[in-house]
C-alpha cells in the first residue's frame, strides 16, 4: 500500500463522494474506483457500500479507515520530525492568528520570547478563525491563535487569555459618559457587529441573549478594525475585547465602557495539530501563551 492510496481511501471515506476525491487528487473518477477496488481485492474484503447514495463504509471499511487515518498521521508525524532534525536547530515558527489576537495580544509574548531566542525567525499571518484551523490541520502552520476555540481530535487546544468584553462607543453617544452600563441599556441600540459566522459574534449574541436583550444590527464586518472605525462615526455602539481598543481610548476617539452584569470576557486559545514534531523553541514559545 502507498501513502497516497490511503489518502485517497480516506477522501474518499469523508467525502463519500467518488466525484470529490477525483477532483481533490486531479484524477479521473474511473482512477478512483480501480485503486478502491485493488485495495479490496488484496484485502479480500468490500469497503465501500456503493449501492447506497452517499456512499457509506462498511464494517470492514470503517476498520480500514481508522488504520489508515493512524498510519497518515504517523506518516506525517515521521515527516516532521525528520525536517526538525534535518534543519538541526529550528530558525523559523509560523504562526496563524486572527487579526485581533495577532495585533493586540500576542505582541507582548514576541517580545518575551525574543528574550530568550533572539535568533528564532517568528513569521506571523493574520486569517479568519476558519483559515487558521485549516493551516494548523495541513500542517503549513505550526501553531494558531483564535477567539472561543473550538474542540476537535486532530488538535492540541490550550487555554491563553480570557479577554474582557467592554461596550464600545463613539465619545458623542450617551452611553459614553457612563462609568458602568448596564447590558439591558444596549436593548434596540443600533450595533455594529461581526460578521454571523465569526466567532466572536457567535460568543456575542450568547451573551446577549442570556440578558434577554435584542440590538438592531446597522453594519456587519468580518474584523475588528472595521468595527471600530464604524463605530468612530457614531453609527453604532459595539462589544469588543478591551485590549482591540487601547489605543482609540487613549486617542480620545472611543470611550470603552465595563459593564455592570456581571465581567463578561471572549475566552481565546492557542492550538497545535496533534503529534506534531516542534522545536524545543517553539514548546518554549507555546508554554508562553498557555495561560498560567
Amino acid at each position: 500500500m502507498h501513502i497516497e492510496t490511503l489518502k485517497i481511501f480516506c477522501d474518499l471515506a469523508d467525502s463519500r463522494s467518488f466525484s470529490k476525491t477525483a477532483e481533490k487528487h486531479l484524477l479521473s473518477q474511473s482512477a478512483i474506483s480501480q485503486q478502491l477496488a485493488q485495495l479490496e481485492l488484496a484485502h479480500k474484503c468490500q469497503f465501500i457500500a456503493r449501492k447506497k447514495r452517499p456512499i457509506e463504509l462498511t464494517t470492514a471499511g470503517q476498520a480500514f479507515y481508522n488504520a489508515a487515518k493512524d498510519i497518515l498521521e504517523r506518516h506525517d508525524q515521521l515527516k516532521s520530525e525528520l525536517n526538525a532534525l534535518r534543519a538541526g536547530i529550528e530558525t523559523r515558527i509560523n504562526i496563524a492568528a486572527i487579526f485581533s489576537i495577532g495585533m493586540h495580544s500576542l505582541p507582548d509574548y514576541v517580545k518575551k520570547f525574543m528574550i530568550r531566542y533572539p535568533t528564532v525567525n517568528m513569521h506571523i499571518e493574520y486569517f479568519s478563525a476558519d483559515r487558521v484551523y485549516e493551516l494548523i490541520l495541513s500542517g503549513e502552520f505550526d501553531i494558531g491563535l483564535v477567539a472561543v476555540p473550538r474542540k476537535d481530535r486532530r488538535l492540541d487546544v490550550y487555554e491563553f487569555e480570557d479577554e474582557p468584553l467592554v461596550l464600545v462607543c463613539s465619545p458623542r453617544h450617551p452611553l459614553a459618559g457612563e462609568s458602568k452600563v448596564d447590558i439591558h441599556k444596549l436593548q434596540f441600540e443600533p450595533f455594529i457587529a461581526f460578521e454571523k459566522d465569526v466567532p466572536t459574534r457567535i460568543w456575542i449574541d450568547n451573551i446577549l441573549s442570556r440578558y434577554s436583550t435584542t440590538v438592531r444590527p446597522v453594519m456587519e464586518f468580518d474584523n475588528v478594525e472595521t468595527v471600530k472605525r464604524a463605530v468612530e462615526i457614531n453609527a453604532g455602539v459595539s462589544i469588543l475585547p478591551q485590549a482591540t481598543v487601547v489605543q482609540e481610548t487613549a486617542g480620545g476617539t472611543l470611550k470603552a465602557v465595563p459593564f455592570s452584569n456581571e465581567r463578561f470576557i471572549r475566552p481565546t486559545g492557542v492550538i497545535v495539530r496533534k503529534g506534531r514534531a516542534l522545536s524545543q523553541a517553539a514548546r518554549y514559545l507555546i508554554d508562553l501563551l498557555k495561560k498560567r
